[in-house]
């Protein structure tokens, strides 16, 4: 069975959600086992069967849990009928209004983010990077919301596991980048052991930019996907160890159908 973490502020009539972690699937090897992602070169049938356990569990149709070709990016897209992976479009969030559609994100260290204004019936899911992060996809995300009559302080967030900052070691570029963009983001960096490095909160950043937005609940897992191998794939843990490939986890959201 697909393995889910909830978040408490999502918890409510006729949402349902998880944050899926690598256990409970068919993959293999270093994919071992819940790989829901078909960019990575695990076998489509295993994948296939993964996402469709997931699917069970959000209790949609398997063709009715879709997911977005991910390209960190602040570009969200308004869901109203399911695609064919292949046809996915480009961007890295999703929303809809439209019940028993289940929204993906998939992540290996990246920030899962769902959100959910239950009154109004509308439901998102946003992929946040660094990159997506600080270039607005969490804003773009909320406004499509509302688009769909969605309200901000009705509308409530949770932050799914990701790299925490004492695993997340960036260089002296990625720092500037961010204190560039506003002189308050040196709070989210604490120096590394090497010279001219530093350790980046990310889970914190994302926290504070959706604090920032007027959301009426937040909550956050404080998980590291790079340490808890048990339980998530990471990109930066298979990169350090030179693999191959590695998997991504799921995170999803649904609105009862």
């Amino acid at each position: 069975m697909a393995t889910a973490l909830t978040a408490n502020v999502l918890q409510g009539d006729g949402v349902r959600h998880g944050f899926f972690t690598r256990q409970g699937g068919v993959s293999t090897g270093i994919y071992d086992s819940l790989n829901c992602g078909y960019g990575s070169h695990d076998d489509r049938a295993a994948v296939r069967e993964n996402r469709t356990r997931v699917a069970q569990a959000l209790g949609v149709a398997a063709e009715n849990l879709l997911t977005i070709h991910q390209v960190h990016s602040p570009t969200a897209v308004a869901v109203t009928v399911p695609w064919l992976p292949a046809e996915a479009p480009r961007g890295d969030a999703m929303v809809t209004d439209r019940p028993g559609i289940a929204l993906g994100v998939l992540a290996a260290d990246c920030a899962p983010v769902l959100f959910a204004d239950a009154r109004a019936g509308v439901i998102a899911a946003a992929h946040a990077g660094w990159r997506g992060a600080i270039g607005g996809v969490l804003d773009a995300t909320l406004r499509a919301m509302e688009r769909l009559g969605a309200r901000r302080q009705a509308t409530a967030a949770a932050i799914g596991p990701c790299i925490a900052q004492r695993s997340y070691e960036v260089g002296a570029e990625f720092h500037a980048a961010f204190v560039e963009a506003a002189d308050a983001n040196a709070a989210y960096f604490l120096p590394s052991d090497r010279p001219r490095h530093y350790r980046f909160d990310l889970g914190g950043y994302v926290h504070d930019r959706l604090a920032g937005l007027g959301l009426g609940r937040i909550d956050r897992l404080d998980l590291d996907t790079y340490h808890e191998e048990e339980r998530f794939f990471s990109f930066r843990r298979t990169t350090h160890r030179d693999e191959a490939d590695y998997g991504r986890q799921l995170s999803a959201i649904a609105l009862a159908p």
